[in-house]
């Protein structure tokens, strides 16, 4: 009962939501604060600098240059991000942007932990903080020195098992992707597509696991699906207002009602079925961790596949119709049909993907 009031006077929830949705969504904010703008601003860049002339060259240089920071700094954005999902104390919080970016870069020598690893060291550095910040008469000293030690600590043992780990596992789903694209096309666009519905950061997962090339496609076409289907799918209910909150924004608001019908996630999930394997064989999209975990978010996920795309130049005028059918056009005529299908069975009755 003693350690249980310890806890909580220190703000310390030792629970699954608080580790595997709060702290991982501070890890997806850090992510997209930091590596993910960092891309999108570096491949504006390169567009932008295309037609010519001093102010537009000047303007490249600027954005190219606001892109390596943001991306030079990914660990630290991590640290801070997760620090602030956690509640913590300023001191503590400054200290978590030095434990992420040592770990983010730790490893074993060939491989980085990456964000994962930031994710466990600046969980434990957090935790450990917040159980000494303010005991002391002299916190300006202990807390920093628990905090950053413990996430050193911490990352130094547990980092080089993770680098290994996160590549055995991301090479292996972007190998299978690579051999087997209709049957990972699937698979991928189904299971990454439900993982961003659920309050779980596949952008993050994405990140960790280092998805890519095509594996990357495969999971951009099932959030997007989950987030265009579930605005399509809804419109009756929700008009305009809920295309712009499930298609840009998130189909995470669509939980509260999928726990009530869950029949309702059938008409994106399949449509996930249909755009993985088309995303996959037919057009060959590509997308890069973070930004096949976004979807439709603030369109980042379209703009990733364009910035790999552009990497391995492979962006063509087929490249840029896939996107645009993938990303958009699919998942909202395949989840529209579907529903009103299951609408006009009966599975589906009016109110049930009503927004509050």
């Amino acid at each position: 009962m003693a350690k249980e009031s310890i806890l909580k006077r220190k703000g310390i929830n030792l629970s699954p939501k608080t580790y595997f949705v709060d702290a991982m969504s501070g890890m997806a904010q850090g992510l997209f604060a930091s590596l993910l703008i960092g891309t999108i601003l570096s491949t504006v860049a390169k567009y932008v600098g295309m037609p010519g002339g001093a102010f537009l060259t000047g303007l490249s240089g600027f954005l190219s240059e606001i892109g390596k920071i943001a991306s030079a700094v990914t660990g630290a954005a991590i640290g801070v991000g997760i620090a602030s999902a956690l509640g913590a104390p300023m001191l503590v919080a400054a200290c978590s942007a030095a434990v992420g970016q040592y770990a983010n870069s730790a490893g074993n020598g060939v491989y980085t932990a990456g964000p994962l690893g930031v994710f466990v060291a600046v969980i434990f550095a957090v935790e450990f903080g917040k159980l000494v910040s303010k005991s002391t008469k002299v916190d300006i000293l202990v807390t920093p020195i628990v905090t950053l030690g413990v996430g050193y600590g911490v990352a130094f043992i547990a980092c080089p098992y993770i680098a290994v780990a996160m590549n055995f596992i991301g090479q292996f789903i972007n190998t299978a992707t690579t051999l087997h694209p209709f049957s990972m096309g699937i698979v991928i666009s189904v299971a990454v597509g439900i993982i961003l519905t659920l309050p779980i950061s596949s952008a993050a997962i994405c990140a960790s696991i280092g998805i890519t090339g095509i594996a990357g496609g495969a999971a951009l076409a099932g959030c997007c699906a989950q987030m265009v289907g579930f605005a399509a799918a809804s419109f009756r209910e929700n008009k305009w207002g809920g295309v712009v909150s499930q298609g840009v924004g998130t189909s995470m608001l669509q939980m509260p009602n999928i726990v009530r019908h869950p029949q309702i996630w059938i008409p994106a999930t399949l449509a996930s079925a249909v755009t993985g394997p088309i995303a996959t064989v037919v057009f060959r999209l590509e997308c890069t961790g973070v930004s096949a975990g976004m979807g439709t978010c603030g369109f980042v996920g379209p703009i990733g596949a364009v910035s790999a795309m552009t990497e391995s130049g492979t962006l063509d005028g087929t490249a840029w119709l896939g996107i645009f059918m993938v990303c958009f056009v699919l998942p909202a005529l395949l989840s529209l049909a579907i529903s009103e299908i299951m609408r006009k069975l009966g599975m589906i009755k009016q109110g049930y993907m009503e927004l509050d």
